[in-house]
């Protein structure tokens, strides 16, 4: 009996400085955030006066997954950008549980990719708390009011972008610009899961 208090308290402890992940489900309407570009520049997506929606992405420098998406998530602003969906990804690795996270590595990675989409930190992790992110890369595509229209993965195949068949993000970007519905709405994200300052 007093082994198994002393598991349920070690247990209690163990999951009181990890965040508690609710955040947004599929037709909730997303906050607007403001978090520091690397740029040096603070970026919300009231910036985008004419976006027709968004692709939040939380991703960062060091996960493998990351690091395997990178030129699809290039790839992706590249394509919608120009038709009023916007990449804004955001990193919310605390720095302390991954030094390759930091600011000035994430100036650094920008550059060396030549970002032109904002790479913004998340500080106090507030906002993936409040979206309910768990790993890197994880989408949330928003529509123009901010509405989320998926959550999950970018498409079906994180280790070779060539074996894709099911190009999740692509597939509700190209629905809400046509005023279609979604076709999926929800998949599990795959990748690392984010290092949170107190867990």
């Amino acid at each position: 009996m007093k082994r198994a208090l002393i598991l349920l308290v070690l247990l209690v402890l163990h999951w009181a400085g990890a965040p508690i992940i609710s955040g947004y489900d599929i037709g909730d309407t997303a906050a607007d955030f403001k978090l520091k570009n690397v740029d040096g520049k603070m970026v919300s997506l009231g910036d985008y006066r004419e976006a027709k929606g968004y692709i939040v992405i939380f991703d960062c420098n060091t996960c493998p997954y990351s690091k395997a998406y990178n030129e699809r998530i290039i790839a992706l602003n590249n394509k919608y950008a120009p038709q009023g969906f916007h990449v804004i990804a955001i990193n919310p690795n605390a720095p302390g549980k991954s030094s390759g996270d930091s600011f000035d590595e994430m100036v650094k990675l920008a550059k060396r990719k030549n970002y032109s989409f904002p790479y913004l930190v998340d500080e106090t992790q507030s906002v993936a708390t409040a979206f309910g992110a768990t790993n890197t890369p994880h989408v949330f595509v928003l529509d123009k009011t901010l509405k989320v229209q998926y959550i999950g993965a970018i498409d079906d195949n994180a280790k070779n972008e060539k074996a894709v068949t099911k190009r999740y993000v692509e597939d509700a970007v190209d629905a809400l610009l046509t005023g279609k519905a979604v076709p999926v709405t929800k998949v599990k994200a795959i990748g690392c899961t984010i290092k949170w300052k107190n867990s």
